[in-house]
C-alpha cells in the first residue's frame, strides 16, 4: 500500500512579511522538512536585479527544492513560498508568466496556504528587496492568485507573536498539530537549500 502524500503547508505573501522565519519555525515545531524560497538564493548568486529571462530558472530551482523537501517528508512538509510566488512576481514585474510555470503551480499547489499580511515593519532583507511601498499592492495580487488557483488560505496578520499563534491555531484546526502547544521538534529545522 502506498503511503498518503504529505500534507503541504505553504507560507506565502509579499516581501519581508516574515515568511522564511515562520516557515522554519513551523517546520521545527512539526518535525518536518522545509523547502526554501529559491529566488532568494538565485538573486544572491546572480548579484544583480532579476529580469524576465530569470523566471524559468527560478521556477526550475523552486521545483527542485520542493521535490527534495517532499522526498524527505513523512506526513507533512512546509514550503517557504512555492511556484505561486513565481507566478505572482512574474505577472507583476514582467506582465506575464510562462504557461508551463502556471500549469505546474496549479498541479503542485499546497494543501494549505498561510498568507502573511504586510502589517509588520519592513526589515530590509538583501539588496534586491526594495519595494516596501508595494507590499500592500503585492498582497492583493497574492490574494487574487490564491483565489484564482482555488487554494485554501488562512490570513496570518498581527505582530510576530500573534502571527505565530495564528499559524499554529490554523495547523491545529487542519489536524496537523494535536497537542496543546508543546514542541515536538528537537530544534530548528532549516529550510532545505537546493542548487
Amino acid at each position: 500500500m502506498t503511503p498518503p502524500a504529505p500534507f503541504v503547508i505553504v507560507v506565502t505573501g509579499s516581501e519581508c512579511t516574515g515568511k522564511t522565519t515562520l516557515a522554519a519555525e513551523l517546520a521545527a515545531r512539526l518535525g518536518a522538512p522545509c523547502s526554501e524560497e529559491f529566488a532568494r538564493r538565485y538573486v544572491g548568486r546572480k548579484g544583480a536585479p532579476l529580469g524576465a529571462s530569470d523566471v524559468e530558472a527560478i521556477a526550475r530551482g523552486q521545483i527542485a527544492g520542493e521535490d527534495a523537501a517532499l522526498a524527505a517528508a513523512a506526513r507533512v512538509v512546509v514550503k517557504d513560498t512555492d511556484l505561486l510566488s513565481t507566478v505572482v512576481y512574474a505577472r507583476h514585474y514582467y506582465g506575464c508568466c510562462p504557461a508551463w510555470i502556471e500549469r505546474a503551480a496549479r498541479g503542485r499547489a499546497g494543501d494549505l496556504y498561510l498568507l502573511l499580511h504586510p502589517d509588520v515593519p519592513w526589515v530590509a532583507d538583501g539588496p534586491y528587496r526594495d519595494r516596501p511601498a508595494a507590499r500592500t499592492e503585492l498582497h492583493g495580487l497574492f490574494e487574487a492568485a490564491l483565489a484564482e488557483f482555488g487554494a485554501k488560505a488562512i490570513d496570518i496578520l498581527g505582530d510576530w507573536g500573534t502571527r505565530r499563534a495564528r499559524a499554529l491555531a490554523a495547523l491545529r484546526a487542519w489536524g496537523q498539530i494535536q497537542d496543546s502547544g508543546a514542541s515536538s521538534g528537537s530544534g530548528p529545522t532549516p529550510c532545505i537549500p537546493r542548487g
